[in-house]
């Protein structure tokens, strides 16, 4: 049986002017048009092809690889609004229909949105929706901290972005660990940085190991040193500023500056940080 919205390996049994058929089982046969035959197909060969609903809703198959299937999630562009809902460019002929009920505020052409795609229920056709919470849970068990993973930012929030974790989770990244400039649709590694008793997870774009904090403090001390044994780059210091000059977070900063001032390497005051020079 093919599965409908993934990609399937399905066997060529039977061809035609205008196509292949390919064995669906319990489904039947399944048509791949002629201009996405592979050169020098045979039958009995065993194609990778996407299934999907054409026009009439009839399974149809393609070698084209759409930008999602069924179960995942992607950043796409709205490219028509009419009294069903609007249709997105996930790379198929036939666009992709995120209906007016599955759309968490209402989608405008040439915006792109984060979308989950499933099996509508009552249409039996793939459709698309942007109110992620209802398909995707905010706590997992089967993440361990330090964990890399892949991530999608989806959303702001007061406290920084949500972002889904490996496809299938929404967790939590704090704009205190953001170091460089994102933006929603985009896709990046990522680690888990705190699995809070609730399951629910907190993530991170950096790893803060002692090994980084020594080498983020001796780059600090050197540039304090350069600047002639004082900056007003402190902890209050935009993240932004920050990330341009030491590539890492406004919390890694935080954290090797208070490794300094324990070891009493470094003064730190309201608007400047200096160096401890010996008596």
């Amino acid at each position: 049986m093919a599965e409908l919205g993934k990609l399937n390996k399905l066997t060529v049994i039977k061809r035609l002017d205008f196509g292949i058929y390919l064995d669906g089982g319990d489904d039947g046969e399944i048509l791949l048009p002629r201009r996405y035959i592979p050169e020098g197909c045979s039958i009995g060969d065993e194609l990778e092809v996407f299934i999907y609903l054409d026009s009439e809703d009839m399974l149809i198959a393609t070698t084209e690889t759409p930008k999602a299937e069924v179960g995942e999630c992607a950043f796409l562009k709205v490219i028509e609004v009419n009294r069903i809902g609007a249709f997105l460019d996930w790379g198929l002929p036939k666009d992709l229909l995120v209906p007016f009920g599955e759309q968490q505020q209402p989608m405008q052409v040439g915006q792109y949105y984060v979308v989950y795609l499933f099996i509508d229920s009552a249409s039996e056709r793939i459709t698309a929706s942007s109110k992620l919470d209802k398909f995707l849970g905010d706590t997992s068990p089967y993440y361990k901290a330090k964990q890399q993973v892949d991530l999608l930012i989806c959303g702001r929030t007061d406290l920084g972005y949500r972002a889904v974790v490996d496809g299938g989770t929404i967790g939590l990244l704090f704009q205190s660990d953001v170091f460089e400039p994102i933006s929603i649709g985009q896709s990046m590694k990522g680690y888990i940085k705190h699995i809070r008793e609730d399951k629910k997870l907190d993530i991170c774009l950096q790893l803060v190991t002692r090994e980084a904090l020594d080498d983020l403090s001796k780059k600090i001390m050197a540039f304090i040193k350069a600047e002639g044994g004082q900056t007003t780059m402190t902890e209050k210091s935009p993240a932004d500023v920050i990330a341009k000059q030491f590539g890492v977070s406004k919390s890694s900063y935080k954290k090797a500056l208070g490794k300094l001032y324990k070891k009493r390497m470094i003064l730190i005051e309201k608007t400047q940080i200096s160096l401890v020079t010996g008596d």
